[in-house]
């Protein structure tokens, strides 16, 4: 189903409910509008799981397939399709977890270590990435000291920036939950950063 066969002209600007709609229908044109729409923001949903920008690279991409291969479940909630793909982009994450420790366990036991360049730009444009990999692996470690459902709704609202009720219905849970959730989760995260940051310095 295109655009014009819903009344809607493409300089119209397409909504997300148009876009789910269409994507659902099999229109091959609406998948692209939504990955101009929203890459950036899975790439960066992707990072803040995975703490790694070549295996959010990797995950986001397989993200966007995977939305492709589940369209027909595609729905945009409160008008927005992002948190339906969020949590399409979830599920990956955790696969690519998953399978980076894998790897990571087999290249510890083979001693595999990676050549680098060394042009200066080059370096320090590594040092920067390896620099947010590091603060984001020290947060996403803590992260994962919380229950399951405290982590989820952290990640939705506070890292990206879905609303409670959007949260709520991703997840399949009643808002007030999801208020109470995160509120303990954030207390409890602050925690454990600040031990973290005590231990680093001691």
């Amino acid at each position: 189903m295109k655009a014009s066969e819903l009344g809607i002209r493409e300089s119209d600007g397409v909504t997300d409910d148009v876009l789910a709609a269409r994507l659902r229908a099999g229109d091959p044109e609406a998948m692209g509008e939504i990955y101009d729409r929203y890459a950036d923001r899975i790439y960066n949903f992707c990072f803040r799981r995975t703490a790694s920008w070549s295996v959010a690279e990797d995950a986001m991409a397989a993200a966007f397939l995977e939305v492709w291969r589940v369209r027909g479940r595609a729905v945009a909630y409160d008008g927005e399709l992002l948190p339906w793909l969020y949590g399409v982009a979830g599920n990956v994450c955790r696969n690519s977890l998953r399978s980076q420790r894998r790897q990571t366990a087999l290249g510890a036991k083979l001693h595999l270590v990676e050549g680098g360049v060394h042009e200066d730009d080059h370096a320090d444009a590594v040092a920067g990435r390896v620099d947010d990999e590091r603060r984001m692996a020290e947060l996403v470690a803590a992260v994962e000291q919380l229950p399951e459902p405290d982590q989820q709704i952290l990640m939705l609202v506070a890292w990206d920036g879905l609303t409670y009720q959007q949260a709520a219905e991703v997840i399949g849970v009643p808002v007030g939950t999801v208020r109470s959730r995160l509120s303990r989760s954030r207390t409890r995260l602050a925690e454990l950063m600040s031990r973290s940051d005590e231990e680093r310095n001691r």
